[in-house]
């Protein structure tokens, strides 16, 4: 979570992969990297647009904030680790550009670039930093360095459930940002807050369904099935227990989506009992 934004000559991604090509409705894509600097190039075979590269968002997954003619475009590809390389934006698969410019990327109102820059970063700065989900924890951390104790900053984990999913929906969605922008469909599996309320058994006042109930933000995703067992059975060792197994909880009742394209899945945080065949639910 702390490197929501990379700039040059910082973006590891690219540097590692300085020569990108993808091709697509007639139109050619190409990222290149020399000397600390990328460039983002896109071609009909008859004109070129090229613009630099300044702005790499997201950890893994990296999509290209791009300024043209004084405005913000999402890049319509990005950089993704299962092809290791380039291929459509998450969102834009149906989009069919008719020009340059449109196939350049998505342009973006003011509204929407400046909540990807509160979400990617700290006030400008790349990466997400203790202020950036702690008030008061920059001053805190400068009364210590004076050797002076300062305010604490508020503990994070006296929230509820309910609250708790509201705070970090702040990036990752709310359940009522999704219903207000009509979100739906398997793209909504991003939006964790907004699944995770949808569970039959979420409570708002139970902390044992919280975010950080699962998930410690200062430290790297857990990936593996069995690490949240102990959390799944914090619950239901006491109600009704699972018929099939009290092993790998998660791979049964927290589904993998692949999402349209193939390059990305997200675990479904809308706890269920799944069955074959059934549609994903919204």
């Amino acid at each position: 979570m702390g490197i929501g934004m990379q700039l040059p000559p910082n973006q590891t991604v690219l540097a590692a992969h300085p020569k990108m090509a993808f091709e697509k409705g007639g139109y050619r894509y190409s990222v290149e990297t020399k000397a600390g600097q990328s460039t983002y190039t896109v071609t009909d075979g008859k004109d070129t647009l090229t613009l630099p590269i300044r702005y790499a968002f997201g950890v893994h997954i990296q999509t290209y904030v791009l300024e043209h003619d004084g405005q913000f475009f999402e890049s319509l590809v990005s950089y993704y680790p299962t092809v290791g390389g380039l291929a459509i934006t998450m969102g834009d698969e149906r989009l069919q550009p008719h020009s340059l410019r449109e196939a350049m990327g998505r342009p973006t109102g003011q509204q929407e670039i400046t909540a990807c820059f509160g979400c990617h970063s700290s006030n400008g700065t790349p990466g997400l930093t203790c202020e950036h989900c702690h008030t008061g924890a920059q001053a805190h951390m400068d009364a210590l360095a004076h050797g002076q104790s300062g305010v604490l900053p508020k503990k994070l984990s006296a929230l509820a459930a309910e609250d708790t999913s509201s705070f970090c929906g702040q990036c990752h969605r709310t359940w009522e940002t999704v219903i207000r922008t009509r979100k739906w469909g398997e793209l909504n599996v991003r939006f964790q807050p907004y699944r995770w309320a949808n569970s039959k058994c979420f409570n708002g006042a139970d902390a044992r369904i919280r975010c950080t109930a699962c998930h410690d933000p200062h430290r790297d995703l857990v990936r593996e099935d069995a690490s949240y067992d102990s959390k799944c059975l914090a619950c239901h060792v006491s109600t009704k227990p699972c018929p099939v197994s009290k092993n790998n909880c998660v791979s049964c009742h927290m589904p993998k989506v692949e999402l349209p394209g193939g390059h990305v899945t997200f675990t479904d945080h809308q706890i269920r009992i799944v069955k074959a065949g059934q549609p994903y639910p919204d």
